[in-house]
């Protein structure tokens, strides 16, 4: 439960410490005294959204800090969850919010988020403003109502699982089903891929090592063009050894008789032998040149080859290596889909078999729980001064959803004699707040929430209905601690804890006040909420006995 909040510099509360009691705290003050000030408060330690114009006028910062005593279990378990540390079941939460817009949480001076704040809060406080009738007016929400007055999520827990499992089922079924459709498409595509590039064992960047190795050989190919010719040139049909021989045989005859020529003609034999020789290695030379030559034509051939599968697949030569990968990859996968298909299909078979079984079960659980509910707040609305309403809830099914199969709707008739019809169309502003408090009442036991707060819960009722509203908050405080903000006298004498907002001027600066009222105070507070300032002395009386007979109620 809230026991304590602390307020400073929050717009016109310059410093304000309000303790709360377990049960029935109810805040009272004139229009404008800075009741919603306090809901900010409150708002703020919960992590709701702040603005930097609550920061009072000339401050740096505003300061909210809450104490929350008696924790319940799952609020423990948050903060264990969360690693923060908490004992005796205590904890302090502060808000601090800069001139500049700048905030700071903490919970036990530990530094938090404003998100971290709105987890625990939202298990410790359940605020009602005028906003959350709006639920009432959304047929989405009736459905999550009538669960929580249900209390037993069993059911609903149990068709989720299978629901979401039959959702997972059938997605991974729809792709490969879609896969199938074009597997024969996409398989001749996928093979011809494997068959392209998979003939050829590319390696990454092969084109590049290629071509320099091409750019190379291809040098050799002008060489063995040279080394033919001087072969030619040396040994052909009219070479430079014939005419060598032709020349040594033309001066032989003489040598005998000429040392010289004889010297010139032992020189020409030379050289005969010489250029045979020079043939003979140039010959050796083109048939190893010859065999560079076959490695030319391969290069030539490879690179093309590989030059129109780039083109032909727009792709690099690392992009090819890769495609071949993945080809092969989904081509696996195809050539199982069958089966898959196959298993999977049985398999959701059998799960929406199974989440429809859940499905009828939990609308069987909610039709029970439904006659329940309109029992309960019929009760309820009778109580709060509303016996001609009928409220009724329409149930039907639908489509299966992750809630299940159920469609429901919430309907009233305000009148005798008029058929039920949605809320959204039926209910006034006083009677929403009616029908709300109701549903708070017969939900109070449903969830594990220490505080409940009331923001002008009175908005559109007055006289009895009031006073029935008074009570019923005083009997929901009995099972946990409840705030209420109202400028009704019918609600506020049924407070256990009464606190008076005031507005003053002080230093030509208006400040605003929380005093914790006693029975004294409480009278002259009643009294005014009765018949205004300066109430006369039969009305301070008549508050005086509405206050004792609020005390035997």
């Amino acid at each position: 439960m809230l026991k304590e909040i602390y307020i400073k510099n929050l717009a016109v509360i310059k410093e304000a410490v309000i303790p709360l009691t377990d049960k029935l705290n109810i805040f009272t003050g004139e229009t404008g005294a800075g009741k919603s000030i306090l809901i900010n408060g409150i708002n703020a330690v919960l992590g709701q959204r702040c603005s930097k114009d609550i920061v009072r006028t000339g401050c740096d910062k505003a300061i909210i800090t809450a104490l929350f005593v008696n924790l319940s279990a799952e609020v423990t378990a948050k903060l264990d969850e969360l690693g923060i540390e908490h004992e005796n079941d205590e904890i302090t939460v502060t808000r601090e919010i800069s001139a500049d817009g700048r905030s700071v949480a903490r919970i036990n001076g530990r530094t938090s988020s404003a998100s971290l704040l709105k987890e625990t809060g939202c298990l410790m406080i359940n605020i009602h403003g005028q906003h959350d009738n709006q639920i009432l007016m959304d047929s989405e929400k009736h459905l999550d109502i009538l669960d929580g007055f249900g209390g037993d999520s069993t059911l609903l827990d149990d068709y989720r699982v299978t629901f979401r499992e039959l959702q997972n089922t059938a997605r991974k079924l729809g792709e490969l089903k879609k896969l199938e459709k074009n597997k024969i498409e996409r398989s001749r595509y996928l093979n011809e891929i494997i068959e392209d590039i998979g003939g050829l064992d590319l390696e990454p960047d092969e084109d590049t090592e290629l071509e320099q190795e091409y750019n190379i050989a291809r040098n050799s190919e002008n060489m063995i063009i040279a080394v033919k010719n001087a072969i030619s040139a040396i040994i052909g049909e009219e070479t430079a050894n014939d005419m060598i021989a032709d020349a040594g045989g033309e001066i032989s005859a003489f040598t005998d008789d000429s040392s010289e020529l004889a010297l010139l003609s032992e020189r020409l034999s030379a050289v005969e032998i010489e250029l045979s020789d020079i043939a003979s290695e140039l010959e050796k030379v083109a048939d190893k040149a010859e065999l560079d030559g076959q490695r030319l034509e391969y290069l030539k051939e490879r690179i093309s080859t590989i030059n129109k599968l780039k083109r032909k697949y727009n792709a690099d030569c690392n992009e090819l290596v890769k495609m071949y990968d993945d080809a092969c990859n989904e081509i696996s996968k195809i050539e199982v889909s069958d089966s898959e298909i196959k298993v999977l299909t049985e398999k959701r078979e059998i799960l929406l078999h199974k989440v429809t079984e859940q499905a009828k079960a939990l609308f069987d659980y909610r039709e029970e729980t439904a006659e329940k509910f309109v029992k309960r707040v019929t009760e309820e609305l009778e109580f709060l001064n509303m016996s001609g309403v009928i409220i009724a809830v329409r149930h039907e099914k639908g489509k299966l959803t992750v809630n299940g199969m159920d469609t429901v709707e919430f309907l009233i008739s305000a009148n005798k004699g008029e058929e039920p019809k949605p809320i959204s169309k039926i209910a006034s502003g006083g009677e929403l707040s009616r029908i709300m408090l109701a549903l708070k009442s017969v939900i109070a036991n449903k969830d594990s929430i220490d505080t409940m707060i009331f923001d002008e819960i009175d908005t559109g009722v007055s006289g009895k209905a009031a006073q029935k509203i008074g009570i019923k908050l005083r009997e929901i405080s009995r099972k946990r601690q409840v705030i209420c903000v109202t400028h009704l006298s019918q609600i506020a004498v049924m407070a256990d804890n009464h606190l008076m907002i005031e507005k003053k001027v002080i230093n030509d600066r208006t400040e605003t006040s929380v005093t914790q009222l006693d029975f004294s105070g409480r009278t002259a507070e009643i009294a005014r909420i009765m018949g205004g300032e300066n109430p006369s002395s039969l009305m301070i009386k008549t508050a005086e006995e509405e206050l004792r007979k609020a005390e035997s109620i």
